[in-house]
């Protein structure tokens, strides 16, 4: 165990976390520039003695627990937690847990300022974990849902549309072939995650595009393509999506665009107005 770089590495994150990032008030009379120690102890739920030592090079071995709270309290991305473990002396054994679903801060923003685009944030289950507010025009309002449902696989294979899927696509043959795809790469890097395991369970059961697809063991993973979308006020919308790798975490950001001068590019337009209008 490395006490100084551990302690290093907590000192210089905890300074970095802004505590409007995890949901702490940060209060007139605050003189860290981050948090403080007792908050981080707080959010990971040990005693502020334990947490104190740790930053003061003065602490027994954390538990890998321990390890695992502070790393979700400090909103580590995927390659800080393992260098948390790496300075604590432990291994990291991530078989069973699950992509990380809290978004960093600048990815959070990045989304805010795509104003005439709709955007989202998927894990590697492909749960959707953030979204824009032309986003949640086009595809729904995805707070009004369970956490749980806002899985695009669940949206596509359990669609009571299931020919057309969901948001009226004109052909979900390639977005549900892509999907499986990242669920496929999903179990190889977490192969023991119970709720993998049940998520594939419930769409082989309910599900038989799924099961024939799963059963194929095709990786087919788009980075680009087109798909046609149906919205109840402005109609067809044609949009190019790419997907861009969130870096350090298992996430990817997925983009809806169109050709400036386009029809699909003034209907998109014409979503924003119907945004505001609702707003």
């Amino acid at each position: 165990m490395d006490k100084h770089g551990l302690a290093a590495f907590l000192r210089n994150k905890r300074e970095q976390t802004r505590p409007e990032d995890v949901g702490v008030p940060r209060g007139p009379r605050r003189r860290t520039p981050g948090l403080r120690r007792e908050e981080v102890a707080e959010l990971a739920h040990i005693s502020i003695d334990h947490y104190n030592r740790l930053e003061q090079a003065r602490g027994r071995n954390p538990s890998p627990q321990v390890l695992q709270a502070i790393a979700h309290a400090l909103r580590l991305s995927d390659q800080e937690r393992s260098h948390l473990f790496s300075l604590a002396g432990e291994r990291e054994d991530d078989r069973s847990r699950l992509p990380s679903r809290a978004v960093a801060p600048a990815t959070a923003l990045l989304l805010d300022r795509l104003t005439d685009t709709p955007a989202l944030v998927v894990d590697n289950t492909c749960r959707v974990v953030a979204w824009n507010r032309l986003a949640g025009t086009l595809f729904g309002d995805f707070s009004a849902l369970p956490t749980t449902d806002r899985s695009l696989l669940r949206g596509i294979f359990l669609s009571p549309d299931s020919e057309r899927g969901p948001h009226g696509l004109s052909d979900p043959r390639g977005l549900m072939a892509g999907a499986v795809g990242y669920l496929r790469v999903a179990t190889t890097r977490y192969p023991d995650s119970a709720e993998l395991h049940g998520l594939i369970a419930e769409l082989r059961a309910d599900s038989p595009a799924f099961a024939e697809l799963w059963d194929s063991y095709q990786l087919h993973v788009d980075h680009h393509a087109r798909e046609v979308f149906r919205h109840p006020q402005i109609g067809e919308i044609e949009l190019d999506f790419d997907v861009l790798t969130v870096p350090d975490r298992d996430q990817q950001m997925v983009i809806f665009t169109a050709e400036p001068g386009s029809s699909a590019y003034r209907n998109l337009q014409l979503l924003n107005v119907v945004d505001t209008q609702d707003g």
